[in-house]
């Protein structure tokens, strides 16, 4: 599989399966992902969340800060990151999966935010997020929504893509 590096936008391989070749960000992504799907599920609080999940088997193998970024940020953010999405859905909130949810999640806020993440490398963590815990096709709307949302969002970054043919957005 495919996938660009963090630090640069060339396409790295990572093989699929091995959660030994996963990023610290990835794994960071991955148990932020879990917590969020606490925080709209379980209705939790996202401190509390965020002590279960530290004891999680693995964590220590992930970026913490970032996981607390996303975590708080996108808790925090909610209805500020619902708003940029609601627009590009052709359906309500109420009917987006939670995980295809806190996955859009994710990728706006790291968009908005995490400036040291290229918008592509944010978009393809998501879609495999989606891919990996999400519903059949639902890597597919989280990519229509946050490719959608990236010239909004990484205007500069998108452009310049455009002009090495590199985006289609």
């Amino acid at each position: 599989m495919s996938e660009l590096s963090e630090k640069s936008s060339k396409p790295t391989t990572r093989k699929p399966g091995k959660s030994a070749s996963k990023s610290a960000r990835s794994r960071a992504r991955e148990f932020a992902l879990q917590a969020l799907y606490q925080v709209l599920v379980g209705k939790n609080e996202a401190t509390d969340i965020d002590l279960f999940t530290r004891d999680l088997s693995g964590f220590h193998k992930a970026d913490s800060a970032h996981y607390d970024a996303l975590l708080y940020g996108c808790s925090e953010q909610a209805a500020d990151l619902d708003k940029l999405i609601l627009p590009l859905l052709d359906r309500s909130m109420a009917e987006i999966s939670p995980i295809e949810r806190a996955v859009m999640w994710i990728g706006v806020f790291e968009m908005k935010h995490c400036l040291d993440v290229p918008w592509r490398v944010s978009l393809n963590e998501c879609i495999e997020l989606a891919k990996e815990f999400g519903g059949t096709d639902g890597h597919k709307y989280v990519n229509a929504v946050l490719e959608g949302l990236a010239p909004q969002l990484r205007s500069h970054e998108v452009q310049a893509d455009r002009e090495a043919g590199r985006a289609r957005v």
